[in-house]
């Protein structure tokens, strides 16, 4: 996608200029030489970006900026000025401008600076759709990710859940498998009645069967009236039974049949009842090999085994950590009445390289405290449990060849970064900058601070 950049300036050269630039680099522009002519085009056009001038003959920067922002107040408005005009350019982010630049341009400070207007774009559009999300009925759009392997998760979610077969899935925990069953069920005939959902692991053996079957009033102690169990209640619909591996062997002939029959007995009571449920089973346990170990029924395997759904790890679809993350970021600020509009790069590079052990969980609850603490706009690396800044600490010194500078000072810390960046790039300054992700301007000042000897490529 190209992005568009409105050009208002009534310096024809200058327009020219920067007309080329722009095109160079890879920008689609349009120009105008006045703020009147910027606004008609506004009304007419949706920009993704405009680099205005400050003082023109006729509509002035100034007043073509706050007209702009009454037609479309989410375009990035960048403002030019003289040095002389600083005090005007202020008075414009008053107003709204997204920031300024003062002429003559720096080339590089334009570069970085119309690159963050467009993250800041993509961010606004990507935050309004996962509102959207939230906000949404759809099962699946619960399920956040564009690797893959959760594409094809979701294709095949939405191909098994027309019909009445049996699904098992499997996944470690914290991966959502609860979701997934949910979006089957969603995507069902049977979605006009709630899922029932059963966690096998937290229900005591003695109390499983009363718990999944039902009882009669006398059977037990404490049993003073007659209660259904899970699968009468999830009669007409889905029984979501989570956590399968760890029924008890001596349940799981029981569970068999009334998976296979859909037959069930209350305990204490003589009646057979039907219960038409369609099943949902996860585990994060191997079963196979719970068979081996005689630990698991075989036939009730084979029985759960009709379609098979694995739910990857987060550490297999690490390309979804960025908009999962902003995700939660944006679920969590509005149930805790904040508004935080993303991560800063060094909070998300942490993000990144964390392993995750407690996958999608895991990421949830560390945006969550992280949505809590922040008092910014942007959630930082301060914000982040210290387990994830830590190991990803530890694990970046080790790589980079920092380790052991713990007792240093960030200066020099920053010094060695540089040196080392500029060795990497045999003295190229404009690759060295990238790479730091700071202006040439920037690498040159803290050149001369540190007085950095470097090889000299003569970029």
């Amino acid at each position: 996608m190209k992005f568009e950049i409105m050009i208002v300036d009534d310096d024809k050269a200058h327009l020219s200029m920067l007309r080329t630039v722009l095109k160079a680099w890879g920008y689609q522009t349009t120009e105008v030489e006045d703020g009147s002519e910027a606004i008609s085009n506004v009304c007419e056009k949706p920009f993704d970006c405009i680099l205005m001038d400050v003082r023109m003959a006729n509509v002035s920067g100034i007043e073509a900026l706050v007209e702009i922002k009454k037609i479309n107040p989410a375009i990035p408005i960048i403002i030019m000025t003289a040095y002389s005009s600083v005090g005007t350019a202020v008075e414009a982010m008053k107003l709204g401008a997204y920031d300024y630049l003062t002429k003559p341009l720096d080339f590089d400070d334009l570069e970085l600076t119309l690159k963050r207007s467009f993250e800041h774009l993509s961010l606004s559009r990507e935050n309004k759709t996962l509102k959207l999300l939230l906000s949404s009925n759809d099962s699946l759009s619960s399920i956040i990710g564009s690797s893959p392997s959760m594409v094809e998760l979701k294709e095949m979610i939405q191909t098994i859940a027309p019909s009445e077969a049996t699904v098992l899935i499997l996944g470690e925990s914290g991966t959502g498998k609860e979701l997934i069953a949910k979006a089957i069920h969603g995507y069902s005939s049977r979605n006009n009645k709630p899922m029932i959902t059963v966690n096998c692991a937290a229900i005591t053996d003695t109390l499983l069967e009363s718990e999944l079957f039902g009882h009669e009033k006398g059977s037990f102690t404490g049993a003073d009236r007659r209660r259904d169990g899970r699968f009468m209640q999830a009669h007409k619909s889905t029984i979501f039974l989570d956590e399968i591996g760890e029924v008890p062997l001596g349940m799981q002939a029981k569970l068999l049949r009334a998976i296979q029959e859909r037959e069930i007995q209350r305990v204490g009571g003589d009646d057979t009842l039907y219960a038409d449920v369609r099943i949902i089973a996860a585990t994060n346990s191997d079963l196979l090999e719970r068979v081996k170990e005689k630990e698991f029924r075989e036939d009730l395997y084979y029985r759960l085994n009709v379609v098979t759904l694995d739910v990857p790890s987060l550490n297999d679809r690490r390309d979804d950590i960025p908009i999962l993350a902003k995700y939660f970021l944006v679920k969590h600020s509005e149930k805790n009445r904040k508004i935080i509009d993303n991560f800063t790069p060094l909070a998300m590079d942490y993000l990144i390289k964390y392993e995750w052990p407690g996958n999608v969980r895991e990421l949830e609850n560390a945006v969550e405290r992280a949505v809590i603490l922040c008092n910014g706009n942007h959630v930082s690396e301060r914000e982040l449990p210290p387990s994830i800044t830590k190991i990803v600490t530890n694990i970046e010194l080790q790589n980079s060849g920092l380790e052991g500078m713990a007792g240093f000072s960030l200066d020099e810390i920053e010094k060695k970064a540089i040196a080392q960046t500029l060795v990497k790039t045999t003295g190229n300054k404009s690759e060295a900058a990238k790479l730091l992700n700071i202006t040439r301007t920037t690498l040159n000042n803290k050149i001369k601070k540190y007085s950095i000897q470097f090889p000299q490529s003569g970029t």
